[in-house]
């Protein structure tokens, strides 16, 4: 076809303004992509070739009171990946696995870390064992993807000692991360499971830090690039009340046969000087993943080594209680500490059509108050109890904190278990209100029935009797220290009390517990528990020296028979303590 020269010249020129347009449209496109948006480009490229690496922070050191390590850090490593999908992640596993053992549970817990932030290294390793590391860095040509670096440690130098107290770090897991409390928290950081380490965990942990690695297309380690934007940062120490010649002393007398809990306290501030729970585990078995092996050894074990008994175990106080039925009568006029009961006790007492015995069949005569506590005397207590009364035993046990926490500074405190207030809804609720008599009076007086306690409450509760009725709040870190008043009772009054416990380590029922040129104060108890008729929990809580007391024990040991045992425990921590020497003494059966 034959175009007009005219018409080719106007198309010419209509083919030459469509260049010209798309050439302007491309230079225009140029400018803004290199000269107006070049800064946000450039970022962008660079992020694409560079990957920002966190940095583990050391956890904070743990001391006692005189300096020594609770808990410090050694050299440890993690081995992460930038992973590109779960798939990756599963071969690469894979291959790992012919150079070492890599256990389901591992590629499990890496797959897991990838669904939660895919933005972030996932860590394969958490505690990588140095063999590991070695081959890989061996081989670091085919396994250019894998980063391995220093990443500090938990270790606690003595172990089990201080299981009870210090606890243990692990991963922070999916329940802990959709928690708002930690909201910066990311898959495979390390966070306070228990105990110290849980408590104070805002005092341990750092600050992480952060480096760049260059990377390639595909996301392979290419080099590490000069360029740090923040390196780690550990805080300051921790500095504890704890006396940790002490808590290894304590842990020696339990050692692995013996099952119960201990808590040491000074009196006039509450720090908490040794915490024990027998049987312990080793905290230095969780760092880095605890193996299954051991886990399951601590869930199968009967004695429950996780399970704290200072603080979270809750036991019927026996007899260490019936100080709180005196301080309730003579606070409201009742009885005073030479007044004697209207029924003598020949081995219990007769209440109804019912026969509640004494724990010394033989019985006591008709002691006073002083040698009933003395002595322990059950059936005293039976008749001081009615004489009080259900409803005012019950609002002065609870005046005396016996359903309220200690407030020590760990995690997870049981409250102990003790009747509400009005004493008749408790128990009509609890019974039905044909259920039940005023005979639940006579046991709640003697520290049975509805009255479960915590090791560390009773501390507490001592160290009000050990000063001038007011107790001190159990402290492992040192803090305002504050006391409150649990009873007011006439300087004569609280005087007499306070010498009726040093009678029963001086000739009464923890006689044979004596220390020689210290005198010593406390209350035995062997209290009934519900799992068997026939083991009883043995209790003793006293101070010591007690014209002047530096500590408050309290033992308790489950099944542990007479709380004669327990009292020879505490004063053997005594001892150590101040330094004093038991008298050896024949074993007396006691109360």
């Amino acid at each position: 076809m034959n175009f007009h020269p005219n018409e080719v010249q106007r198309r010419a020129r209509i083919a030459m303004m469509v260049i010209q347009g798309l050439v302007l449209v491309l230079v225009l496109a140029f400018f803004r992509t290199q000269i107006v948006q070049h800064e946000r480009y450039a970022l962008a490229a660079e992020d694409n070739r560079l990957r920002q690496i966190p940095l583990p922070a050391a956890r904070a050191v743990i001391f006692d009171r005189r300096g020594e390590i609770i808990a410090e850090n050694v050299p440890g490593y993690s081995i992460s990946v930038l992973a590109r999908s779960e798939r990756s992640i599963r071969e690469l596993m894979e291959r790992i696995s012919t150079l070492s053992p890599v256990t389901p549970e591992q590629v499990g817990a890496a797959i897991r870390r990838y669904r939660t932030d895919p933005s972030r290294p996932t860590v394969l390793f958490t505690d990588a064992p140095p063999a590991l590391v070695a081959m890989l860095e061996e081989r670091r040509v085919t396994f250019p993807e894998l980063i391995v670096q220093s990443a500090p440690k938990r270790f606690y130098p003595d172990g089990p000692v201080v299981s009870a107290l210090v606890g243990y770090t692990g991963e922070v897991n999916d329940r802990e991360l959709a928690d708002s409390n930690f909201a910066d928290y990311k898959p495979g950081q390390l966070i306070g499971k228990d105990g110290i380490e849980r408590q104070y965990e805002a005092r341990l942990r750092g600050r992480e830090g952060t480096r760049f690695m260059e990377v390639d297309a595909r996301g392979r380690i290419v080099r590490p690039v000069a360029r740090t934007d923040q390196i780690p940062e550990s805080l300051e120490p921790l500095r504890t009340n704890i006396d940790l010649d002490l808590q290894r002393f304590v842990a020696s007398i339990f050692g692995d046969s013996l099952i119960g809990g201990v808590v040491v306290m000074e009196p006039s501030t509450g720090a908490v000087l040794a915490l024990h729970s027998a049987p312990t585990f080793d905290p230095n078995r969780f760092t880095g993943g605890i193996p299954k092996s051991y886990w399951d050894q601590l869930q199968a074990d009967p004695r429950r080594p996780l399970y704290n008994k200072a603080i979270k175990g809750t036991y019927p106080p026996g007899s260490i209680w019936k100080l709180a039925t005196a301080i309730i009568a003579m606070e409201q006029g009742l009885v005073d500490i030479d007044d004697r009961m209207p029924v003598a006790c020949r081995g219990g007492y007769q209440f109804g059509t019912r026969f509640f015995g004494c724990w010394d069949p033989k019985g006591h005569g008709n002691p006073t108050l002083a040698q009933a506590i003395e002595h322990s005397c059950d059936t005293y207590f039976y008749q001081l109890g009615l004489k009080v009364g259900l409803q005012r035993l019950i609002t002065g046990g609870l005046a005396l904190g016996s359903r309220t926490r200690s407030g020590i500074d760990l995690p997870a405190e049981s409250r102990p278990l003790f009747p509400t207030d009005p004493a008749k809804a408790y128990y009509d609720k609890r019974f039905g209100p044909q259920g039940w008599t005023n005979a639940v009076t006579l046991n709640l007086s003697i520290g049975q029935g509805e009255n479960s306690q915590t090791v560390v409450s009773m501390a507490r509760f001592y160290t009000a009797l050990a000063t001038d009725g007011r107790a001190a709040r159990p402290e492992v870190v040192q803090r305002a220290s504050e006391r409150e008043r649990l009873f007011s009772l006439a300087p004569r009054q609280m005087q007499a009390l306070q010498t009726a416990l040093t009678s029963v380590v001086g000739t009464g029922t923890a006689a044979a517990s004596r220390i020689q040129g210290i005198t010593v104060a406390g209350k035995t108890g062997t209290a009934q528990n519900a799992q068997s008729k026939d083991q009883y929990h043995a209790w003793f809580v006293g101070y010591a020296p007690a014209e002047a007391p530096q500590l408050v024990v309290a033992v308790m040991l489950e099944f542990g028979g007479h709380g004669s045992r327990a009292a020879r425990i505490a004063t053997r921590i005594m001892e150590h303590y101040l330094k004093g020497t038991v008298v050896a003494m024949p074993e007396m059966a006691g109360e």
